[in-house]
Parts: structure tokens; sequence; C-alpha cells
């Protein structure tokens, strides 16, 4: 065949198909329905995840710069003399900043994070440099800061001037004022480019104010390369800091590696889901054109043709449908990247800049979906083209088809299950889990159809003959064309099983760790020029019973970031929660030969109890692990060492925080205590703050994960409507003459909603022991490798029995529409379009 034939005869299969569409709008829009659904999601994940990556890889300080080096407090302080700072300026360092990070509490007990900078020195000192790394934000925003008119009197003056992201400033307005640490500040709204994330940006002399610190930096940022002036520059810090180069934010994305692969799974799950409704409008699309091909065929139509116009007819509806998935996704992206922000900056201290995104990701996702869409066609396209022209396969032949798909599948989904259960206990990493995960996933919606056949079959054995009969039997025949859409809300039914299960079981055991772990009433962290006049005052006062210390420093071991912890004996021994202990662990561990490691470092590490461990803290020491205890959202790896070590290497004797009990009213003394130190409310919490906060931050870990996961089921569920309707219009001619048979609509009506009643249910009844399974392993395999976190898990009932119930409502409400517009037709019409 000439190509000029060739590509004149597909033209004229496409205008057919066209044509056969514009009678047919439904057909093509539950393709369209699908694929825009599955890009959707992937889209606004994707977008989401690859704008906090880069946010990490940017670094950003102040202006939009990024810090090559950075001075940090030394070992076993957590603050940072500005005395330094004005020496390395005067040294030559003039390529520098003070920084200082904190957390304000505003007038309505809200937190806010701030950052205080020497804003005069940006930007007065170094405004090539700024300028430059600026270019692209200012293209952006129409100059960032530059382009503002800022009051720089009024900041020398000490006005109290602060600066944030526009997005930030306008929830701050609903807010009304903003009061912090007792000053009333007035915001500068800059444009979103600017990578201010959710900080609030000020002069440092404001935020030392704020935060009740004066003369101290948290680190100060060097933006020019010192690598030749290394040594002259560590002579210079000598004991007051440490010099450290920035690791372009690797460090973030190691934290958070698990936390993006979490969202990325998720995606994909509700695009798989996705790419399921989009198959099942082309199976359909493609049953109801059988008789339109094979008349095709018999006109002179090559089969070459046919299938290069069925393939042409799929990338356009897939080009279209990811236009719109793309534009939808971006969207989604910007409703989902608050919720990532929050979790991320307070767990992790990770910003996390405004979004953008690129033309590449709808290629990529246009040639992603088309292939995913022609490979699950392929078969479907093979099959219409060798049917003979004679006529159209016979039901018998169709059935018996089907019997032998689901077997094929079964024995494909046991095979995956079969693999996965072999090397699951061998997998010590939560990305070869994941993917193990993954076959576990793959294989569950597989075994449906012929689960679904099964269960069919043992409850027509117990139906009583008659029309009851008849609609048990007719069941079975809809499981073919329902599979798919059933096979979807397998799908969203088992992850939002196995994600309950996980929520709930981690909110009840981070509920019980932390009754056991709190165990005073007030915490206190008082500045720490304060720490010695504020711990003498509670010595002294007649209302505190206790009185207990914590000391940490910030460290690394194995180049992972770690806090060398202790705590006074009385704390040690009531809020170390273990997992396991060595024999007579206590006398040991006060005698300087054992140290505590908490779980996920010893994972990470590899650890077990009477291992030995250096620290790299403590180069002078070697110590055994004698015991592993709990921690839960510690994103650092924790090692708790005696009070008299940590005297021995002569780190800091006074504590970083205090806690205590109180005798009588705790908010009166609270009270007292702010009004003799000034202590502002962010430096003090009740036991039960603690905990309502932890919760809170915590169910934000995983609100988007079951933001997703209602979003998947929303996807299965609009997938369910479009084949409930196609279905219910296929099936019109058989319900017309059980119509004329004597069969009224009220008993029609009953009859189909009892068949989706019946498929609805065994298929939640499948999702519940497979959603168990997964939650298990989510808990047992994945969040104990991905977190180092140890969770006992918890049956949640009324979360299950909801979900079920949603899964019915859905589905009845997919049924009862297109049966009532159906019904509402003559069904003599059905029979008589069957005959012509």
């Amino acid at each position: 065949m000439s190509n000029t034939k060739l590509i004149r005869m597909t033209r004229l299969c496409l205008e057919v198909f066209f044509g056969h569409y514009r009678q047919a709008p439904l057909q093509a829009g539950a393709i369209s329905i699908g694929i825009i659904l599955a890009v959707t999601l992937l889209i606004g994940v994707r977008t989401t995840n690859e704008n906090a990556i880069q946010s990490y890889s940017s670094a950003t300080e102040l202006l939009s710069q990024q810090a090559k080096w950075s001075v940090i407090p030394p070992l076993g302080s957590q603050r940072l003399d500005e005395n330094l700072y004005f020496d390395m300026r005067a040294d030559g360092f003039s390529n520098s900043l003070p920084v200082l990070q904190g957390v304000a509490s505003d007038s309505k007990g809200k937190r806010w994070r701030i950052q205080g900078s020497d804003l005069m020195a940006a930007l007065t000192s170094f405004p090539g440099s700024a300028s430059q790394v600026n270019s692209q934000a200012r293209a952006k925003a129409g100059g960032g800061l530059f382009s503002l008119n800022i009051p720089i009197g009024d900041i020398l003056s000490g006005a109290p001037l602060v600066l944030t992201s526009k997005s930030l400033a306008e929830q701050i307005s609903q807010d009304g004022d903003l009061v912090l640490g007792g000053v009333k500040i007035t915001v500068i709204a800059l444009d979103d480019a600017s990578n201010l994330g959710s900080d609030i940006l000020m002069d440092i002399s404001l935020a030392q104010r704020i935060l009740k610190r004066p003369n101290e930096l948290s680190y100060i940022a060097l933006f020019s390369d010192v690598s030749s002036n290394k040594s002259h520059l560590e002579r210079l810090i000598g004991n007051r800091g440490m010099l450290i180069e920035s690791d372009n934010g690797e460090g973030l994305t190691a934290l958070t590696e698990s936390f993006h692969l979490n969202l990325t799974a998720m995606s994909l799950l509700a695009f798989v889901v996705g790419l399921f409704i989009a198959y099942n409008g082309v199976r359909y699309s493609l049953l109801k054109r059988q008789r339109l091909l094979t008349q095709l065929q018999q006109q002179g139509i090559a089969k070459a043709p046919l299938m290069l116009a069925l393939c042409i007819e799929l990338l356009l509806l897939v080009i279209v449908g990811s236009i719109i998935g793309f534009m939808l996704g971006l969207q989604l992206s910007h409703w989902l990247q608050p919720m990532v922000s929050v979790t991320l900056e307070q767990l992790y201290g990770a910003k996390i800049f405004p979004g953008h995104w690129q033309w590449s990701w709808l290629f990529q996702a246009i040639g992603l979906t088309f292939l995913a869409a022609l490979a699950a066609s392929a078969s479907l396209f093979i099959q219409l083209i060798r049917q003979p022209l004679a006529g159209n396969s016979g039901h018998f032949t169709q059935q018996k088809s089907a019997d032998k798909i689901y077997r094929y599948q079964l024995f494909i989904a046991i095979t995956l299950g079969l693999v996965a259960s072999i090397l699951l206990p061998f997998s010590q990493d939560y990305r070869y889990t994941m993917i193990l995960l993954g076959l576990v996933v793959i294989a569950i919606p597989l075994a449906l159809p012929w689960s679904l056949a099964f269960m069919v079959n043992q409850l027509l054995k117990v139906t009583p003959k008659g029309l009851l009969h008849y609609q048990v039997a007719e069941t079975k025949e809809l499981i073919a064309p329902l599979s798919l859409a059933m096979m979807a809300m397998l799908l969203a039914l088992t992850a939002n099983i196995s994600m309950n299960t996980l929520v709930g079981s981690f909110e009840s055991t981070l509920k019980n760790w932390l009754d056991a772990r709190l165990h005073a009433e007030l915490y206190i962290r008082p500045a720490s020029s304060q720490m010695a006049e504020v711990e003498s005052f509670l010595k002294k006062h007649k209302d505190v019973d206790a009185l207990y210390k914590h000391w940490y420093l910030s460290s690394k071991q194995d180049q992972l970031p770690i806090n060398i912890v202790t705590r006074d004996k009385q704390s040690l021994a009531e809020t170390t929660v273990f997992k396991e202990t060595v024999e007579n662990m206590w006398p040991a561990f006060f005698a300087n030969k054992l140290v505590l490691i908490s779980e996920p470092l010893a994972i990470k590490l590899n650890l077990e109890l009477g291992d030995g461990i250096d620290l790299q803290a403590l180069p002078n020491d070697h110590f055994t692990v004698g015991g592993v205890f709990y921690d839960y959202g510690n994103p650092y790896g924790e090692v708790i060492i005696s009070p008299e070590t940590w005297q021995a290497n002569g780190f800091p004797q006074a504590p970083l925080s205090l806690a205590i009990n109180v005798a009588g009213d705790t908010d009166k003394f609270k009270q007292e205590l702010q009004q003799a130190f000034s202590i502002p409310d962010a430096m003090i919490f009740s036991q039960e703050k603690i905990k309502q906060q932890a919760i809170i931050m915590f169910k934000r870990t995983f609100s988007i994960t079951q933001v997703l996961n209602s979003l998947t089921l929303l996807v299965a569920a609009i997938g369910l409507f479009s084949a409930c309707f196609m279905l219910t219009q296929a099936r019109m001619a058989p319900m017309a003459r059980l119509y004329t048979l004597g069969v009224n609509r009220r008993q029609l009506t009953t009859l189909v909603f009892g068949q989706m009643l019946i498929i609805v249910l065994f298929t939640c009844l499948v999702a519940l022991p497979m959603g168990a399974i997964l939650g298990y392993l989510l808990i047992n395999k994945i969040t104990l490798q991905a977190f180092g976190w140890s969770i006992a898990m918890e049956w949640d009932w009324l979360a299950y029995g909801q979900v079920v119930l949603l899964a019915l409502v859905s589905s009845l409400l997919a049924v009862a529409f297109p049966l009532y517009r159906q019904t509402k037709r003559p069904l003599i019409s059905s029979l008589q379009r069957e005959v012509i």
C-alpha cells in the first residue's frame, strides 16, 4: 500500500470515528476524564515535590543569595556572640551576614518563624553580588527587594519594620495587627519570588529584642568562597564558633527523602487509578464500535490504516486530556504546597519557596500517558482487528474469553504476591521495600475479577429460583464490563484503609509515648544569659516541687546529623521509653560505660545492643550500646550519655532547658515567671500544650497523603460513575426484554441496584484484608525503615466502616442517575434499536 493511500484511508477512518463521537460524546468524555484525573494528580504532586527539592538545593539566605560557608556556634553551645561578626568584617570578610533565627508568639498565641539579619549591610555592602543573584527574581517579581521603597531611615532608627512574602503578608493581614514579643510591627510585602518562604525577615536588632536574645546570633553566612583563607579565618574564629561548608541543601534532601517518596507513591497510585478509568472508556468505546470497525473492513479499509487511525485517535485524546490535566495539576500543586510547606518547615526547618513549573513536564506526561494507554489498549486493538469479518463474537465466546483472562490475571497476581512475600523479609531499605510493596499493590486488583466471579458463584448456589436467582446470575456477567472500575475502586479503598490504619496506629502510639515522656508540668527555655538566674529562682520558689534539667548539643555521626543529650538522673529514669536494653543497664550507664541511642539512629547505623560506638563529639571515649529507646518525630538521631560523661568532656554546665512540677495553679505560676524574667510564651510550654502541638504537627505529616487518598477515592468514584453510566446504556435492551415479560420498573430498579450492591460489597470484602495487609507493611516495614519508628498496629473499625459506607453511597449514586435517565425513555425503543 502506498503512503498516499495509507494517509487517505487513515484520514477517512478518523473522520468516521469523529462522526461516531459526535453521536456518542460520552465515550470520548469517559476516556478524557480518566486521562485528565490521572495527569492532574501526577503533575500536582510532582510540581510540589520538585519545588520542595529545588528549595533545598537553593539553600538561600537573605536576598535570594546562597551562602557558601557558615560559622555556627561551637560544640556544646546554641549561641554565637555577635562580636565575632564585627571582628570578621574588620578583618576583611565583608561578604558576610549575621543571622538570628527563632520562633515568636503573637498576642493571640500563634507562633511565627522570624529571621533577623543586618539589612543595611546587605543593601549597601555588596550590591553587585546581590544584584547578580537577584536578576532572575527581579525579572519575575519586578525587582524584588530593591524595587521596593524601603524606608532605610526608619530601619536605621530601629523602627519595627519586617519583610515577608506576599502570601504570608495576606495571612498576617487576616489576623489584624501583628504584635511579636510585645512589639507591634509593620509588615512590608515582597513578591513570592524573593524566596522568603514563611519566614518573617527583619533587622537583627529588632529580632534580638523580640526573641529576648541580646548580642546573640544563630550563625554567620559567608557568600564568598573562603577556601584560600580558611586557616586564617579559623584562627580568627578560635573557640568562639565552627566554620562549615554549605552542602547546597543535600542534608535537607536526605532528611525529607522518605516524605517525598511517600507523595510520589501516592501520586503514581492515583495515576494508575486514572489510567484504569481511561482504559475502561477505551474498552467501552471499542466494544460499541465493533460493528462499525467490521463494516469499515468489509468496505475495503485495510487493517494498517484502521490500526493507525485508532492510535492517532488515542494520541489526540491523550494530548487534550494531558493539557487539561496539566493545568489542573498546577492548580492542585498550588493548593497542596502550603500543606507540604507547613509540615516540612515545622518538622525539618526547611523553607519551601513558591512554585515553578516547566513545559517539559507536560510533554513527559503526554508521553507517559500515551505509552501506558497504548500498552493497556494494544490487546483490545489487536482483538478487534483480528475478529472475523462475518460478524461479531458471540456472547458465550466473550464470557469464555473473560473467564480465561480472569485466570491469567489471578496467576500473575499470585506470582507477584509470592515474589514480594519471599523478598520482603530480606529488604532493609525502604526504597526497595516500596518497590516490593508496589508489586503487592499491582497484585491486589489483578486478583479481583476472579475473586468476584468466585464469590458470585458461591452466592448463586444458595439463591432461590426466580427473579432473585436471575439477578445474581446476571451479576456475574457484569463483572467483565465493571472489572476495571471496580479494580480502581479496590485500589482506592485499599489505600484508604491502609492509611487509616497507619495514621490511627501512629496517633495512638504517639499519645502513649508522650504520656510517658512528659513527666513535668511546665517546660521552660529561657535565654542563656538568664538561665542561671531562672534556675536559682525556681530552686528557691516554694511552689516548685521538682526541678529537672536538660542538656544537648548538635553533632554528626558517620555524616548523619545527631544530638548528644543528657538529663538529670530522675528524668533519664522516668522519661526514657525503651525498646530494648541490656541487663543491669543503669549502673553501667552511670559508670560511663554505656550510651543509649534512639531507634531511628540504631536503624540507620545498623547498631544493636552490645555493639561498640565511637562518638565523633567525644573522640577520647569508647562506648557500648546499652539501650535503644523510642523517639518519634525527631529528624535527627539522638544519643543519650550520662551527666558524668557530659561533665567529664567539658561541655557547658548550664542546661539548655528546664522542667518543673508546680504545687498549685500552673497558669498563675507561668504568669509570675514571665513577669519576673519576660520569658515569651513560645519558650514556656505546659505538658498539655506540648501534647496538643505534637499531635497536630504529626497529623500534618500524614495530612497530605490523606488528602491524596481522598482524591484517589474521588477519582475511583468518578470512574465508577462513568462505567455505570455506559453499562446502563448498554443494558437497556436486556432490561426491555424483562419489562416485556412482566417485570415492572420498580423491580427493574431494585434489580440493578441489588446487582451493583453485590459487586461493591464483595469488592469491599476483598479491600478489608488487603488494606490490613498494606497497613501492616506500611507500619512494620516502610515507616520503620524510612523514619525509624516502631508503631503498634491498631484496628480502626469505625474508619473502615466509613470507607465502606462511602464506597456504597458513591456506587449507588453512580447507578441512580444513569438508571433514572434511561428508565424514563420508552423501553420498547431499546428493543427496536437492538434489532436495527
